[in-house]
């Protein structure tokens, strides 16, 4: 692996630990017009739109932690695929990815002079299983 696949791995691991501490200097991580997509709040322009897709969790998110021992990295030039999984509370139900069926997550990184420049986040946002009518399959599977 190379030392700037290493430099983004380091990176992405920095961004998952300060968005769980929730804390605000996970900005400073991204390009200033940075690109942020996330499902159900589609696609935001500039380091604050990660900001704006957090508010919409407010009121609801009691915590998410997510798993990074367990993280795999794919690496590819400037881009860097993460997929994992995380566990939390939101509105006082439980998750915990792998046991639940929310808590499974793909992300994509792009990098430009050390920082992300894009991030697209690819999850179910139902992290707790309450949208019943689209279980197709039944909630009953193997997560």
């Amino acid at each position: 692996m190379e030392a700037n696949d290493q430099a983004n791995i380091k990176l992405a691991r920095e961004y998952f630990i300060r968005a769980d501490g929730g804390r605000p200097d996970v900005l400073e991580l991204f390009h200033e017009d940075a690109e942020l997509y996330f499902p159900k709040f589609g696609f935001g322009s500039g380091r604050n739109s990660f900001l704006e897709m957090v508010k919409g969790f407010e009121g609801s998110l009691e915590y998410i932690q997510h798993d990074y021992d367990s993280f795999t990295f794919i690496p590819s030039g400037d881009y860097l695929i993460v997929e994992g999984t995380s566990h939390g509370r939101i509105s006082g139900k439980s998750w915990a990815g792998g046991t639940t069926p929310g808590g499974r997550f793909c992300n994509i990184f792009k990098f430009r002079e050390g920082r992300i420049s894009s991030l697209h986040i690819y999850l179910d946002p139902d992290y707790a299983g309450e949208d019943e009518a689209r279980f197709r399959w039944g909630k009953n599977r193997q997560w």
